[in-house]
């Protein structure tokens, strides 16, 4: 099995308290999840190619945040 090579991306703005990660660097579109905190990155065929998580400081207190990305 051929490995890819694939770069995280990880970004924080604390102003916006906005968390964004990147797995690959092509062009996508955010869509929503199930979780109204959390939105995936997703190519052109539907692939994830990332997700976000706004108000991530409003996480720290709570249980683990747990979506299943498609």
């Amino acid at each position: 099995m051929a490995k890819k090579n694939l770069k995280l991306k990880v970004w924080y703005d604390p102003e916006g308290d906005f968390l964004e990660v990147s797995f690959q660097k092509k062009p996508g579109y955010f869509r929503e999840t199930k979780h109204d905190q959390v939105m995936e990155r997703v190519d052109e065929q539907g692939n994830v190619i990332g997700f976000s998580v706004l108000k991530v400081s409003s996480l720290r207190k709570k249980k683990p945040l747990e979506v299943a990305l498609s």
